[in-house]
């Protein structure tokens, strides 16, 4: 059932998150708001799952951008070189679906898992594929792009299951993609920043291949406090917002008690022992905080990490580099980090 005002932005927290979006946001990624704007986005925490998973997204709303811009939308053209296939992929919950990039050439090549974003409930891989597309460009690497289950239908931590049971399959069968077993990454935004983080832990207490690196881009890494610098910062900022998150966690968690549970609440985690990892945030997130938190709560346990701040840029960010020139520099950096770890020479 719609709620109240069918979904509409408050119009005035609307206007106002617009206004200090011009003002915060770099050129390039202010005409991809107003782009997104142009498609009439509802507010996410007024509608139920369903009609949050048809609204536009940002990856909707590049394709929009360089429609207007007399541009080609067609992936390959956008990212040369990497061609795109889907399959299944066996899980204790159910068949996943996935979609597996290979850069052209590759052979005994490293293997990345992908994991996307969406507050757990909404987006999938598809949404997803500028960053997937664009790290299996910048690695060389082949990339599996992961359909984990969504709440409500599939609470906490049935998702996390689900990561965990897809990095099983990628170190069991890596070979047959043409990528090298022994080189294995994971990497996620958002929701599946925390959950690439935590599918790392668990991989190693379950004694599964090791990760030879991690990215984790703008991830969760707590929900006991929406009350961070970045969380009060941003409780306007488009495209997450605070009321946002609250709705992801109301649709995601059993019960409050989930909160504490350490693949959410990463800061508490098993950490010690991971392999390198790579934080990417941008300044106009709420999430923002929870980078620096789990930077320090990694370094607290011996782990070589290094984050990188993007000023101008919002949630989101990462994927956009068609048109959005940090994201470029976002991928082009996560691109070498990950290089350096799974032995791969710039081509």
């Amino acid at each position: 059932m719609p709620n109240d005002n069918d979904g509409k932005p408050n119009l005035i927290i609307d206007t106002l998150a617009d206004a200090v979006g011009a003002l915060r946001l770099d050129d390039d990624m202010h005409e991809l708001a107003k782009a997104h704007g142009e498609l009439e986005p509802k507010a996410i925490e007024k509608l139920s799952a369903n009609e949050a998973r048809q609204q536009p997204t940002i990856a909707d709303a590049v394709k929009h951008l360089l429609q207007k811009q007399g541009r080609s939308t067609d992936p390959e053209a956008l990212v040369p070189g990497v061609t795109r296939k889907s399959m299944s992929i066996p899980a204790r919950g159910g068949p996943l679906h996935a979609l597996v990039y290979t850069p052209q050439g590759a052979r005994d090549v490293p293997a990345i898992l992908y994991i996307h974003g969406g507050g757990w409930v909404i987006a999938n891989a598809e949404v997803y594929d500028g960053g997937a597309r664009g790290l299996a460009k910048q690695t060389g690497a082949v990339v599996v792009s992961v359909d984990y289950r969504q709440a409500p239908e599939h609470k906490f931590p049935a998702a996390w299951d689900d990561c965990v049971d897809a990095w099983r399959w990628l170190g069991e069968n890596a070979a047959a993609l043409g990528a090298d077993p022994a080189r294995l990454a994971i990497a996620g935004e958002s929701a599946g920043g925390c959950m690439a983080v935590a599918t790392a832990v668990e991989a190693r207490q379950l004694g599964l291949v090791a990760p030879r690196h991690v990215l984790a881009v703008y991830p969760v890494a707590q929900t006991g406090s929406l009350n961070t610098v970045s969380y009060l910062e941003n409780a306007i900022a488009k495209p997450l917002n605070r009321p946002m998150i609250e709705w992801f966690l109301g649709h995601l968690l059993r019960t409050d008690a989930d909160k504490q549970d350490t693949r959410l609440d990463l800061e508490h985690a098993g950490l010690a022992g991971l392999p390198p990892v790579t934080i990417i945030n941008a300044t106009i997130d709420p999430l923002r905080s929870d980078g620096e938190h789990l930077k320090d709560a990694l370094e607290a346990a011996g782990v070589s990490v290094e984050r990188k701040i993007y000023t101008g840029v919002s949630h989101e960010f990462f994927g956009t580099a068609a048109v959005v020139a940090k994201a470029q520099e976002a991928q082009e950096y996560a691109g070498a980090r990950l290089r350096a770890s799974l032995g791969v020479a710039r081509a």
